[in-house]
Parts: structure tokens; sequence; C-alpha cells
């Protein structure tokens, strides 16, 4: 009779087959992972500091006064009004856009200009000895001694807004303002805010 047990008892030679068989088939595993991993096209990158977009950088906005004038008391006076200019990349070019806001002429009925209508600002420029400034001919038409006074100030003042200490160099058409209006009102040059209040009374 044949013993149970001898019938449930695996061959070793079947077994070592067996296990063979199985560590090939995780060893072929292991490398097809492998293969597959490597294989993988990259993952997008996660940008780092240096690749991503920079900030724009805030534009550059300044204060500048343009001189307008008042009547107060009976006594014209000469009237700042501040505007913000924005991305000028140097001072002359804040000055030329508080000069085309003054020739444009005040945006408030509370002030007004004695700058004839249609003057024009042909240079500026901002040199060592100070601001050379030329105007077109219009500069120089209409009104008298008050009005003649009073538009200088305007120039003067609206170009002394950055530096209160600044020369300023009036050319009219070209030429040095000498003789401003029919009454003969001399312009000594280089002009100044403290030579304009001590040779002129508004």
């Amino acid at each position: 009779m044949q013993n149970p047990q001898d019938t449930r008892r695996i061959p070793t030679s079947l077994i070592a087959g067996v296990s063979v068989a199985m560590l090939a088939a995780a060893g072929g595993g292991a490398w097809w992972a492998w293969n597959t991993i490597t294989a993988s096209p990259p993952q997008s990158e996660v940008p780092t500091l240096s690749q991503s977009p920079q900030d724009t950088p805030p534009a550059t906005e300044q204060k500048v006064q343009v001189y307008w004038v008042d009547a107060v008391n009976n006594q014209i006076e000469l009237v700042p009004s501040s505007i913000t200019v924005e991305n000028a990349d140097n001072p002359s070019e804040v000055l030329e856009m508080a000069f085309q806001q003054l020739l444009s002429g005040p945006e408030q009925q509370a002030v007004a200009s004695a700058i004839p209508e249609g003057t024009e600002l042909r240079n500026l420029s901002i040199k060592s000895d100070g601001v050379h400034l030329d105007l077109s001919e219009d500069f120089t038409t209409g009104g008298g001694s008050t009005s003649m006074q009073s538009r200088l100030g305007q120039i003067i003042y609206t170009a002394t807004s950055l530096d209160p200490d600044a020369q300023i160099w009036i050319n009219v058409e070209g030429k040095p303002l000498e003789v401003l209006g029919g009454e003969g009102l001399i312009v000594d040059q280089p002009m100044t805010r403290q030579n304009f209040e001590t040779n002129f009374q508004l």
C-alpha cells in the first residue's frame, strides 16, 4: 500500500525548475519596468526663478509745476499748478512736457495764461549754465506791459520748477530775447527767479 504522504511530495527537480522560471520572470519584469521609466518622455520642468517672466518695472512719475496767472486783490500773481509727468527719462523731457501743458493753456477757469495762443516751444535743453529755451515768434505778440511781465514770469518759473536757482536763457526763433513787446521790456540774460522779482513788479 502506497504511503499517502508520497503522493503529495513534489520532486526536487520540479521545485528547482519553477524557482528558476520565477526568478527569470521577476528579472524580466524588473528590466521591463526600468526600461519603461528611462524611456518615458521627461515631465515638463517646473520653471525656476530665472525662467519666470520678469515683472514689468513701474512707470516713473515726477511732479512738476506749471505757472499760471491770477488776479488776487487787484494784483496779478503767478500761481503754480502741480502736474504729474510719466515715463520721462531725464529732466529735459520733464520740462518739455510741462511746457506742452503750459502752452496748451489752463484747464481750470480759475486761472489764466498771458502767453499768446499759438506760441510753440521750438527747443528746450538743459546745459551746464542753465535751461535754454527757444520759443516761436508768437510769444512776443500782443498785450501791454503787465501781459509781457506775466508771460515772462510764467516761462521763467515753469522752467525753474525742477531747480528754483537755475538760470534761464530765452531765444525767440533762434535769437536771444533782448526786448519784449512794443513798450521795450528789457530782458537781461540769463534770467532767474531772483532777478525777475527784483526787476519786474506784477
